[in-house]
């Protein structure tokens, strides 16, 4: 029997601050579906060059009362990164939340607009410790 990975789905309150963020850890848009009838919106976005590996945004026109405010029942997204203290200090810089800075050089939990926890990963071997990141404190949970 043969399985494939297609996509991750995710709900989206606000689906322009999730695209930007998706948009920051590297992520390109590479389809969309707006259906009229049903009135929603899906958004498919992955690394360039991984195109096969996408996150679907679910945007609801209407608004979603199925989404709670905290939508952590879902666990994680996880992408590795070719620096980790590079990417938490562009996402820091861009005002994203660190709930748990890469104090070992090797992982990190960052959360999206909706509340999702996006885990990166070092690539290849973890990086020696570097402040300001050896010494912070976890934000919340991931």
């Amino acid at each position: 029997m043969r399985v494939r990975y297609l996509h991750t789905m995710v709900r989206v309150k606000d689906l322009e601050a999730s695209m930007a963020f998706y948009g920051l850890l590297g992520l390109k848009e590479t389809r969309r579906w707006d259906n009229e009838s049903g009135r929603f919106t899906l958004v498919f976005m992955a690394p360039e060059g991984q195109e096969e590996c996408p996150v679907e945004l679910t945007y609801n026109w209407d608004g979603d009362d199925a989404l709670p405010d905290d939508s952590r029942t879902f666990g994680h997204l996880a992408y590795s990164v070719g620096n980790i203290y590079e990417m938490c200090q562009h996402l820091h810089d861009n005002g994203v939340v660190i709930n748990r800075p890469p104090r070992d050089g090797r992982m990190a939990f960052v959360r999206s607009p909706d509340n999702i926890s996006i885990e990166l990963l070092q690539e290849g071997d973890s990086l020696a410790p570097a402040e300001p990141w050896a010494s912070m404190e976890n934000i919340g949970h991931w």
